[in-house]
C-alpha cells in the first residue's frame, strides 16, 4: 500500500492550501523559508494564488498540480509557494496590481505570476494556463520551461522588467488635493451620471456580462434617490435603476430559487446563470440592500429576498460560536453547479401533476434547457403574471409555489453539497454582522439582530488578541494580523449593531477598532489608510487602496465610519482622518466616481452630515422610538436607543442625558 505524496501545505489551516497538500508540486505556503531558499538556490518563484471555492483553481489543480510530469518541472526549475487568497488579501491585492501592469489586462483567479528571487518582484504573470495549448494560450509545461530558461538566459532583462514593474507601484497613488482646496460635491453627481449612463435599462446592472452584484454602487443610487426626496424633482430614476437590478437579480438564477442567498456572478447579461460559488462578501452587503429597499418600497418581493438571504447566511454559513464561515464552492462531484441543477423528470417525480405544471411555468422548466443539458431554476413567468393568466388570487398561488420550493430544497439537500470553506475571516463576518442589523430592523426581526450579535461576540471575543485585531480563524486557530478591510468593515458593522441593540461593549469595542485604524494604518502626512498594519512584513509595495471591486473600498468604509463615529462622539481625531481620507482620494473620486462609491458616501455625509438621534429613558420604550424610525428609509439618520441607567458614557454621548422624567 502507497501513500500520497504531502508537501509542506499539510501543516496549514486554510482549506485552500489543504486542498493541495497531497499534490507532487513541493509547494510552501508564502514563509520566510521559502524566500530564503529562492534566494539561496537563485531559482524564482511560482506564486500561484487562489481561493477553495474557485471553479478554475479546481481546473488547473487536477490538470497540472496532480500531474506527476508538470510537478517534476515545477519543482525542477522554480520554488513553489501558494496562497489562500482570502487569508493573505495583501499578496493577493499587490500581485493583482502587479499582473494587470504585467498584461495590461484584468486579472483573477487562479493567479500565477513568476518572481525573481531577491526581492520577490514580479517579472512575468497569468492567470490560468491550460494543461495543453488551447484559445490562444500556451500549454502550461510548455511556458514554465520558457519563464525557466527566460530567467536563466536573460538575467539582466528579468532584473530590468521586475524594477520596472516594481517602480509603477510607487506612482499609483493620487496627489491628494492641496489643504488650500475646498472638498467640493461634484464627485457625487459625477458618480450618479456616470452610472446612470452605463446602467442596463433593460435587465438591470452596470454594463454587460459577466454582471457582478455589485450592492456599494447600488446603494449609492439609492442614497441618492432618497437626498434629491425633497427636491422640486426628485431623483426617480435612480430609485427605478436599483429597483430594477434588485428585482432580475432576484428572479435569476444569480438567487439561488430554492435556498435563498446569492452566487458571486451572472455570466449572462440576464442574470440567468451564475458562476456557481456562493461568497458570504456578497451576501452580506445584499442583505442590507434589499433590507433597505424593503423599507424604501414597501415592496413585499425585496422583504422576502432579504428574508431567504438571511435564511441561507443563517441555515448555511453559520458556525456553533456564531461567527460565519467563508463560501460554498462552485462544484459538487467534479462538476460546476451540479448541486443546484434539475431536469423536468426530477421535478415530475416530487411534485403532484397540477403542481408540477405551475411550478414548470414558473421556473422554465417548461422551455429548453439552460445550463449543459439541465435546467438551473430562474423565476420565467412570475407568480402576478400566472394569477392574471390563471384567473387565481396571486398569494394562493405562492404559497403553492412555496410549499414546492420546501420540497425540491429538501430533496436536493440529500445530494453531494458542494463543499464549505469553515474558515471565519473578520471582513467578511463585518460585513455579515452590519447586513443582520440593517435587515433586522427594516425587516422587524429580533432573529436577525441576535444573529449579528452573537457573530459580533465571536469576532471580539476571538478575534482580538493583546490589543490586536486578527483577520483569520480556523477551527479554532486565530492567524494573521488584520488588515485594513478587517478594521473598517468591523468598526461600520458595531455602529449599525449599536442601533439595533445598545450594548456597551460594542462601543468599547468600536473605539478600539477606531484607534487601531488611526495608530497602525493611517498615513498623517498623504492621508488615507495603507491596507497593511505599520508593523506588518514589509512587501515589495504598501498600497492604499481606494475603488470599491468585490468588496466596499476599505478606505471608503474607514473614512465613512470614523466620520459617524466621531459626530457621534464628538472626538475630532477621527473626523480629520476621514477629512484626510477625503483628501487623499479626491483625484480618484474625481476622474473615476463610479468606482468609487463608498467614498462618495463618505464624501456625501462630510457634506450633509449625519442625523445622530440618541433615546434615552426606559429600554421598552426607547425600543419602541427607535424600531419607528427604522420603518423609513433615511440612510444618513443614525438612532441610538441607550437605556437611561447607562453609566459613563464617553465623549459628548456624556451630554446626552435623559429627562428627569426618564423620557
Amino acid at each position: 500500500m502507497t501513500t500520497e505524496p504531502v508537501n509542506r501545505l499539510a501543516g496549514e489551516t486554510s482549506p485552500y492550501l489543504l486542498q493541495h497538500a497531497q499534490n507532487p508540486v513541493d509547494w510552501y505556503p508564502w514563509c520566510e523559508e521559502a524566500l530564503e531558499r529562492a534566494r539561496r538556490e537563485d531559482k524564482p518563484i511560482l506564486l500561484s494564488i487562489g481561493y477553495s471555492a474557485c471553479h478554475w483553481c479546481h481546473v488547473m489543480a487536477h490538470e497540472s498540480f496532480e500531474d506527476e510530469a508538470t510537478a517534476r518541472l515545477m519543482n525542477e526549475h522554480f520554488v513553489n509557494i501558494k496562497v489562500d487568497r482570502e487569508e493573505r488579501p495583501d499578496l493577493d491585492r499587490i500581485y493583482q496590481t502587479a499582473h494587470q501592469i504585467v498584461a495590461q489586462r484584468g486579472g483573477g483567479w487562479p493567479l500565477t505570476m513568476f518572481l525573481e528571487p531577491e526581492y520577490q518582484r514580479p517579472f512575468f504573470g497569468g492567470t490560468y494556463f491550460p494543461a495543453e495549448p488551447r484559445h490562444g494560450m500556451p500549454a502550461f509545461t510548455d511556458l514554465l520551461e520558457r519563464v525557466a530558461a527566460h530567467f536563466r538566459e536573460q538575467r539582466d532583462a528579468v532584473r530590468s522588467q521586475a524594477g520596472q514593474i516594481a517602480s509603477v507601484f510607487d506612482d499609483l497613488d493620487p496627489a491628494a488635493l492641496r489643504e488650500d482646496r475646498a472638498l467640493g460635491d461634484e464627485p457625487i453627481h459625477k458618480a450618479r451620471d456616470v452610472l446612470g449612463r452605463n446602467a442596463d435599462r433593460e435587465h438591470g446592472g452596470i454594463g454587460s456580462a459577466p454582471k457582478f452584484p455589485q450592492a456599494a454602487q447600488f446603494e449609492r443610487l439609492l442614497r441618492h434617490w432618497r437626498a434629491s426626496a425633497n427636491e422640486e424633482e426628485p431623483d426617480v430614476d435612480a430609485l427605478f435603476l436599483v429597483t430594477l437590478t434588485a428585482s432580475r437579480m432576484a428572479e435569476g438564477g444569480i438567487f439561488d430559487q430554492l435556498g435563498g442567498g446569492f452566487c458571486r456572478y451572472a455570466v449572462d447579461r440576464y442574470w440567468q446563470i451564475p458562476h456557481f460559488e456562493k461568497m458570504l462578501y456578497d451576501n452580506g452587503p445584499l442583505l442590507a440592500l434589499y433590507g433597505w429597499l424593503h423599507v424604501a418600497t414597501g415592496e413585499p418581493m425585496f422583504g422576502r429576498v432579504a428574508r431567504e438571504t438571511a435564511a441561507y447566511l443563517l441555515n448555511d454559513l453559520r458556525a456553533e460560536h456564531g461567527g460565519f464561515y467563508s463560501s460554498r464552492d462552485a462544484d459538487s462531484e467534479g462538476e460546476e453547479g451540479r448541486y443546484y441543477l434539475w431536469t423536468p423528470d426530477e421535478v415530475r417525480a416530487l411534485l403532484d401533476a397540477d403542481d408540477y405544471e405551475l411550478v414548470a411555468a414558473h421556473f422554465g422548466l417548461d422551455q429548453p434547457a439552460n445550463f449543459e443539458g439541465r435546467w438551473h431554476l430562474t423565476v420565467r413567468r412570475t407568480v402576478a403574471e400566472l394569477a392574471a393568466e390563471l384567473g387565481e388570487a396571486a398569494d394562493e398561488l405562492q404559497s403553492v409555489i412555496d410549499a414546492c420550493r420546501r420540497t425540491l430544497l429538501e430533496a436536493r439537500s440529500k445530494r453531494s453539497a458542494p463543499g464549505r470553506d469553515e474558515k471565519c475571516l473578520t471582513a467578511w463576518n463585518a460585513l455579515a454582522i452590519r447586513g443582520l442589523a440593517v435587515a433586522g430592523r427594516c425587516l422587524e426581526d429580533e432573529t436577525l439582530t441576535a444573529a449579528a450579535a452573537a457573530a459580533a461576540d465571536f469576532v471580539i471575543d476571538e478575534m482580538v488578541r493583546d490589543d490586536r485585531l486578527y483577520a483569520v480563524c480556523t477551527e479554532g486557530r486565530t492567524r494573521f494580523a488584520a488588515y485594513l478591510d478587517d478594521h473598517a468593515f468591523l468598526l461600520d458593522a458595531l455602529l449599525e449593531l449599536l442601533q439595533s441593540r445598545w450594548q456597551r461593549d460594542y462601543l468599547d469595542a468600536a473605539i478600539q477598532i477606531a484607534d487601531l485604524l488611526l495608530e497602525r494604518f493611517a498615513d498623517p502626512a498623504a492621508g488615507g489608510f495603507f491596507f497593511t498594519a505599520n508593523d506588518a512584513e514589509r512587501l515589495i509595495a504598501r498600497p492604499k487602496p481606494l475603488a470599491d471591486e468585490a468588496m466596499p473600498s476599505g478606505n471608503g468604509v474607514a473614512a465613512f465610519a470614523l466620520q459617524r463615529l466621531g459626530f457621534l462622539l464628538g472626538e475630532t481625531r477621527y473626523l480629520q482622518a476621514a477629512e484626510n481620507t477625503l483628501r487623499f482620494a479626491w483625484q480618484a473620486m474625481d476622474e473615476f466616481p463610479h468606482g468609487h462609491p463608498t467614498l462618495i458616501s463618505a464624501l456625501e455625509e462630510y457634506h450633509a452630515h449625519p442625523e445622530i438621534i440618541v433615546l434615552r429613558g426606559d429600554a421598552d420604550e426607547i425600543g419602541r422610538w427607535r424600531d419607528s424610525a427604522a420603518r423609513l428609509y433615511a440612510p444618513r439618520r443614525l438612532v441610538f436607543a441607550i437605556p437611561a441607567d447607562a453609566p459613563d458614557l464617553p465623549g459628548a454621548l456624556a451630554e446626552r442625558r435623559p429627562l428627569p422624567n426618564g423620557s
